[in-house]
């Protein structure tokens, strides 16, 4: 019986048999850098130099976890600042009216031109330049009178210092995301009555989040490490706590490791926190996925492939 008369009676051609390809170079670079790896893990560990006992015994103390607490406070509330500045400002830039247009774009561009440590320590030696703060009406009577000293303490200076630079940035963030909306999306709503206020809240920014919110998850985590900047004004963040204690005990390089651990931390947790909210505000888009759904997603098709291949040979 001839190949042609069985595959007609069956009804059906062969199956072809695939074999996967083999990736040898894919694996040669897995196993150096797993050697790397090892390698400097086990140099790491064994070096008495690092003090992991003193990490140890300090990782969990009163003084480092108030520090963590103040460090996510300063990262939290400047980032409320941001990102409510950021919006108004975005807006502002894309008004019609050139004095609003450019009183947006010089508050940008003092800002982003200067240093956020300068900002920081202008803020909080602002009585060198306002001794008092007043309340009233301008060129007018004024109602109250505040030291600045008592008003703006280290801790409301750092956080003014990193909110208001942080706002000329997330401003940017923003007018990129908003421009990436159709602009038909904004005309559809004036066709339909609605303000530009009700348009902006309700049409363009729901959908500009999906540019918005990866640059402003990049900036929250470059906050939460930048908020260590405040340790020059005495705020007691989590840098100035660990520096606190090596100048009594002189344990200056494990305690640097400590706060570098407990930051590793807390950015890793944010940048978990950011892969979801992308995902969810990409819906309808291509989905990213974890690195341990790419690994389970390897095994299950190695396996397919695997299967097949032994039920193409048992045939």
């Amino acid at each position: 019986m001839t190949v042609t008369d069985e595959t007609s009676r069956e009804g059906r051609p062969e199956e072809i048999r695939a074999v996967p390809v083999r990736h040898w170079g894919r694996w040669v670079a897995a196993v150096i850098i797993a050697y790397i790896a090892v390698w400097a893990v086990y140099s790491v560990v064994n070096n008495p130099n690092f003090g992991w006992d003193v990490i140890g015994q300090n990782f969990t103390i009163t003084a480092v976890m108030t520090g963590i607490g103040k460090t996510l406070e300063l990262t939290a509330i400047a980032m409320v600042m941001g990102v409510v500045g950021g919006v108004l400002l975005a807006i502002m830039r894309l008004s019609p009216n050139p004095l609003i247009s450019g009183s947006a774009w010089l508050y940008i561009w003092a800002f982003r031109g200067t240093p956020v440590l300068v900002q920081i320590l202008l803020w909080a030696f602002i009585k060198a330049l306002v001794p008092q703060l007043s309340i009233g009406i301008p060129f007018g009577p004024t109602f109250a009178h505040f030291d600045a000293n008592s008003l703006i303490t280290p801790f409301v200076a750092g956080c003014l210092g990193l909110g208001l630079n942080e706002a000329a940035y997330m401003s940017e963030i923003v007018r990129a995301g908003i421009l990436s909306v159709d602009q038909g999306q904004a005309e559809a709503a004036s066709a339909l009555g609605m303000s530009r206020a009700k348009t902006m809240r309700r049409i363009v920014l729901p959908q500009a989040m999906r540019v918005i919110i990866p640059p402003t998850g990049n900036e929250t985590i470059s906050m939460l490490k930048t908020s260590s900047l405040v340790s020059v004004i005495a705020v007691p963040e989590l840098l100035y706590s660990v520096q606190i204690i090596y100048g009594r005990t002189y344990q200056t390089i494990p305690l640097l490791l400590l706060a570098s651990i407990w930051y590793l931390i807390m950015t890793s947790i944010l940048t978990v926190g950011q892969f979801y909210l992308e995902r969810y505000f990409g819906r309808g888009t291509a989905q990213r996925q974890t690195m341990l759904e790419r690994m389970w997603a390897g095994l299950r098709n190695s396996r397919r492939a695997y299967r097949e291949t032994v039920e193409g040979r048992e045939r």
